[in-house]
């Protein structure tokens, strides 16, 4: 069982790192350090990194269990996150017949307070005190693009949800620099460009979670926020984020000789769509 824990937090964490993501920072700030909503107390080591990486706000956790006797519940279809800790047990030594406590690692599944319903009376009030100060110029590009779509604050992860076509963003004043918001912004809207009543980039975007294709889609949006960005002169504050980024998918995909090409004109046309550039 502890071998198998090691290696499922492992993959994790190569996971996200083949992703791009790196799973102990985002540009948006949340409240601190993960914790159980009930006891308050603080997750350590390794949970961590496993909690902060899933994108949510809140830094409150449950378990299934808590969330119900809140009087609240799971949102359908939500998925849990793992978290690990260290048990002591009693083992008896073969060879002096003694007994001996050793430590062994098990888990556990939690979810974000972000996840439930139900409770949000019982979840203490996000306090972001960042004053954002929008860049003119970015927002007149967002506000100008042709057919673009309804651009939402719900909770604070970024992504774009092509069957409602809409992109969610955390709230503007949690971004550590305005550069960073416009920047992941302009990524989401990359992604919308995507959609069947813009660009049609299907051939291009299909593809499951993981997938070759989906990575071309990610590297595509990446490059459309970095070609967007450096339109802008903000390039240099977001050219970190998006390097390492695009790095991880073209070592990813470093056989594929016409990704980058392929890639780049995509891109090239989305930042031409955001932009109104026949």
């Amino acid at each position: 069982m502890s071998n198998k824990v090691y290696e499922i937090i492992t993959e994790k964490i190569i996971s996200e790192l083949d992703k791009g993501n790196i799973p102990w920072h985002r540009p948006w700030t949340g409240t601190g350090y993960p914790k159980n909503l009930i006891s308050k107390k603080e997750y350590r080591g390794i949970n961590v990194f496993l909690l902060s990486c899933q994108g949510y706000a809140s830094p409150y956790w449950i378990s299934y269990k808590q969330a119900q006797e809140l009087g609240g519940n799971v949102k359908k279809g939500e998925k849990s996150t793992m978290v690990v800790f260290w048990k002591q047990i009693k083992i008896k030594d073969k060879e002096d017949n003694t007994d001996k406590t050793i430590p062994l690692l098990r888990y556990y599944r939690v979810f974000n307070t972000e996840q439930c319903e139900g409770i949000e009376n019982k979840v203490p009030v996000l306090n972001i005190n960042h004053n954002f100060q929008s860049i003119p110029a970015c927002e007149k590009t967002v506000q100008d693009m042709q057919k673009r779509p309804d651009i939402q604050h719900k909770d604070q992860r970024a992504y774009y949800n092509p069957s409602n076509d809409f992109v969610n963003m955390p709230k503007q004043e949690s971004f550590d620099k305005e550069e960073f918001y416009y920047s992941v912004l302009f990524h989401e809207l990359g992604h919308s460009t995507g959609h069947k009543e813009r660009l049609d980039r299907k051939k291009f975007a299909e593809g499951c979670f993981g997938s070759e294709t989906y990575s071309k889609e990610e590297l595509c949006a990446e490059m459309t926020a970095a070609f967007l960005c450096g339109s802008h002169g903000i390039e240099q504050q977001t050219i970190g984020n998006s390097a390492a980024y695009i790095k991880s998918w073209l070592r990813k995909l470093k056989d594929d000789v016409k990704l980058v090409v392929l890639a780049a004109a995509q891109a090239q046309k989305a930042s031409d769509y955001i932009l109104n550039i026949d």
